[in-house]
């Protein structure tokens, strides 16, 4: 065998170093294993998780390193199904807290009413009616015929009714201010609704602005663990170019026997 031979044979690949991959323990070449510096900070994360003892400055195979990024893409698919459960948990909770705050507040004005007050909503609402006003036209269309000369010959009110005129006067003495009672009672019945109709839109645009931030705030987690995602991507690929280019470059030094 010629010296030459013998020397070629010696620097073979088969005799080259090798180095120990710390997470499975074989002996790889230095094409096949990756400092774990070099390796991205979330696939480094979860390497440690499995193998506490395994630090940055340990080499990892290219095996085991494809294996935890492969891991680490499920892992990231994974979370994102679950933000969007927690996302509907939370919408779903929201909703039923915003059913029990819309609550009926007559129900609730009402059942605090006095006597006095429901006498004045009673008196306003009949003064109010079309009853109340063809029963007075009634009475008052009696009152003048009956005090007239051609019913009876010495009337207890005749023309021009001064007696109607203080009837009249009194009724309307009395029904103004107990009309004005449930006036004041109403409106504070509107202001009260008015305060509870401001805090249910207060809390639905809190509850959009807050569904609003949630969406962008899952926007942004997405856009983030994609570009971790394309970024793992993008080392896988670099390390297939690679190992093609390293592959064609040990054809050109030791090229195959063309017998």
């Amino acid at each position: 065998m010629r010296p030459g031979n013998r020397l070629n044979n010696d620097m073979s690949p088969q005799k080259q170093a090798t180095i120990e991959c710390q997470v499975c323990h074989r002996q790889f070449t230095a094409e096949n294993v990756l400092p774990g510096a070099m390796v991205r900070p979330s696939v480094r994360l979860l390497v440690e998780q499995e193998h506490p003892g395994w630090s940055p400055e340990e080499h990892i195979c290219l095996q085991d390193l494809n294996r935890y990024r492969g891991l680490y893409v499920q892992h990231v698919l994974e979370s994102e199904r679950g933000d969007l459960s927690v996302l509907e948990q939370e919408v779903l909770e929201s909703m039923r807290q915003h059913e029990l705050l819309a609550a009926n507040i007559n129900e609730d004005f009402d059942s605090r009413i006095t006597f006095g007050e429901r006498v004045a909503d009673g008196v306003a609402r009949f003064g109010g009616s079309w009853t109340f006003i063809i029963a007075f036209g009634v009475m008052l269309a009696a009152w003048i015929l009956i005090n007239t000369h051609l019913v009876l010959q010495q009337p207890f009110d005749p023309f021009p009714f001064i007696f109607l005129n203080l009837v009249l006067s009194c009724l309307a003495a009395i029904q103004a201010p107990v009309i004005m009672m449930s006036q004041n009672r109403q409106g504070a019945k509107d202001r009260l609704q008015s305060a509870h109709d401001y805090q249910v839109n207060l809390k639905a645009e809190l509850e959009i602005r807050h569904l609003h931030s949630k969406l962008d705030l899952m926007m942004t987690n997405q856009w983030h663990r994609l570009l971790e995602i394309q970024q793992v991507q993008t080392d896988l690929l670099k390390e297939l170019a690679d190992g093609n280019n390293e592959f064609s470059i040990q054809r050109e030094r030791h090229p195959p026997d063309s017998h």
